[in-house]
């Protein structure tokens, strides 16, 4: 049985689910989601694939409630908490509703900084790691993407600071895919009109999978601070 505990949200499925088999080769994985069955059924796969694997279910846009939700999984130990859970769609300034900005910012934003909260004082006793599955849409901004962008540009910003305020203690890493083979992706895609959906000239979630797990491995003394990993195609 490992050791190290990693926790990953959004760990049911895309990148991950790709993050939470590969970090199983040697830590026992939280697999964290917002639909118990979805979170029970990844558990179950890990597990039977010889991982120690369990679940943990939890309502991302509801941020009051994760503080809690955390400490009912009693954990005693936290080695690598993985923010992976998100949300993404397109949508015009001018007919984007307050609802919709609410919660896009309180899945991509508010609910990673209160969960990292929650979790800092197992992570200072381990000196363990965070680390941000950002997007490429955490640099530039582009029509329809206001809400998405600004959402991590400020994820952007939150980990910049927690780095900072952090430093010698916990190792914070900010990923930044570009487009990412995942049913988000397709989502997006069919959204903004496209009808010929080619997943292959996309990242694989393993690739960046095996993104984290470099600057998990990296020696004590070292930090990942960021890494942007982007297709060779550029589909514009």
């Amino acid at each position: 049985m490992a050791d190290k505990v990693a926790l990953i949200t959004g760990g049911t499925r895309g990148i991950g689910r790709a993050i939470a088999a590969d970090l199983g080769r040697d830590h026992r994985i939280i697999v964290g989601g917002s639909d118990a069955e979805r979170v029970r059924s990844a558990a179950e796969e890990l597990t039977r694939a010889g991982f120690d694997a369990s679940g943990w279910t939890a309502d991302l846009s509801d941020v009051g409630s994760i503080a809690d939700a955390f400490a009912q999984l009693n954990l005693t130990r936290l080695d690598v908490l993985v923010h992976s859970a998100g949300v993404a769609w397109l949508q015009p300034v001018a007919e984007a509703s307050a609802e919709e900005w609410q919660r896009m910012f309180s899945v991509n934003l508010f609910a990673v900084a209160e969960l990292t909260r929650a979790a800092l004082p197992l992570l200072r006793a381990s000196h363990g790691q965070v680390v941000s599955i950002n997007s490429g849409s955490g640099f530039v901004a582009r029509v329809n993407s206001a809400m998405y962008s600004g959402s991590k540009f400020a994820l952007r910003a939150f980990t910049d600071s927690l780095r900072e305020e952090e430093r010698g203690q916990v190792r914070v890493t900010s990923i930044h895919p570009g487009r990412v083979d995942t049913d988000m992706q397709a989502a997006l895609q069919q959204q903004s009109g496209s009808t010929d959906y080619d997943g292959s000239i996309y990242v694989s979630p393993q690739s960046i999978a095996e993104t984290v797990r470099t600057a998990v491995d990296l020696d004590p003394a070292s930090t990942v601070e960021e890494l942007v990993i982007r297709p060779v195609a550029q589909k514009r």
